[in-house]
């Protein structure tokens, strides 16, 4: 077998009762919830038991999402299975580089709030939307978001799939440039435009508040949003960054890809990550990791 990477989920993979049963069978799926419920009182039982509209403010969304993304994580490497590489999709890159070791789990989960509150600010005071982009080349869609100037393209999933993120009344009109190109535009279910220049505001209290957290040397690569390459001694630039940049999956499951990986576990609720690494990459061995079930799932075929 070849190397395995670890990718972490991003927004808009949560549900109401994620993370529950990890915690039943995992020591070290608990623990982060425990740390969780002692810097954040109430995030065991909002991913338990919240609601989906609990879940899908941004501000409860994120903690949430890293606590059941590191869970999975720590339970798979409890099991014995030891990841070569990390990555994760926007908000998952911030548990990938917990992971890691570039925040302890500690710091990694107070960053991780700071970061909800910031961009949940941003949403509210540049009010966006985000659409994914199918049949499409990038290059067109680049071409069509150039037609305005608050339109941008911003997550590069896979070949394909390019989700925009812009200002509502411009997104409509480029949603009816795409399907004049004959292209499809399908619109998301977010709070606002991120990883757009809308979230400038946020990169900024990031950046102060990164000045007071300690980071260390990862003990494995982890690849950035911002660059679809490892970090090294830019943590912080790379963090500050990819809130308001493009996420570059696709470049980034290639180059893991390029590396060696060929079986990717993806840690955290949902499975929107193996469908992208499959079209990216067909010959990927996927797997999702978000529960007891699928967690012995993939054990049963890794170990």
């Amino acid at each position: 077998m070849g190397k395995i990477a670890f990718v972490f989920s991003g927004q808009g993979a949560q549900y109401p009762g994620m993370g529950q049963s990890l915690c039943e069978v995992s020591p070290a799926a608990k623990a982060v919830f425990h740390l969780a419920d002692r810097l954040r009182p109430g995030t065991s039982k909002q991913c338990f038991s919240g609601t989906a509209e609990e879940l899908s403010v941004t501000k409860n969304t994120q903690p949430c999402l890293y606590c059941v993304d590191l869970a999975a994580a720590r339970a798979l490497e409890e099991k014995g299975v030891r990841a070569d590489y990390a990555a994760g999709f926007s908000l998952g890159e911030v548990a990938a580089a917990a992971f890691a070791g570039i925040f302890t789990d500690e710091s990694g989960f107070q960053f991780v709030c700071k970061r909800a509150e910031a961009m949940q600010r941003a949403a509210e005071e540049n009010p966006g939307s985000m659409a994914a982009v199918l049949k499409l080349t990038n290059e067109k869609v680049e071409e069509l978001c150039g037609k305005f100037s608050k339109v941008w393209p911003v997550n590069y999933n896979c070949p394909g799939q390019l989700v925009v993120a812009g200002e509502a009344g411009q997104l409509k009109e480029f949603q009816e440039l795409v399907k004049a190109e004959g292209g499809r535009a399908a619109p998301l279910a977010v709070s606002g435009g991120f990883h757009s220049p809308f979230m400038e505001s946020a990169a900024r209290e990031l950046e102060a508040v990164l000045v007071n957290i300690e980071l260390g040397n990862p003990r494995l690569p982890v690849y950035a949003n911002f660059t679809a390459k490892p970090y090294s001694d830019n943590a912080r630039e790379l963090l500050v960054s990819q809130v308001k940049s493009p996420v570059r999956w696709q470049e980034t499951i290639e180059a893991l890809t390029n590396e060696g990986v060929d079986t990717f576990l993806e840690c955290g609720p949902g499975k929107t990550l193996c469908g992208l690494i499959k079209k990216t990459v067909k010959t990927a061995r996927v797997f999702q990791v978000q529960d007891a079930e699928t967690l012995n799932a993939a054990l049963s075929e890794i170990i």
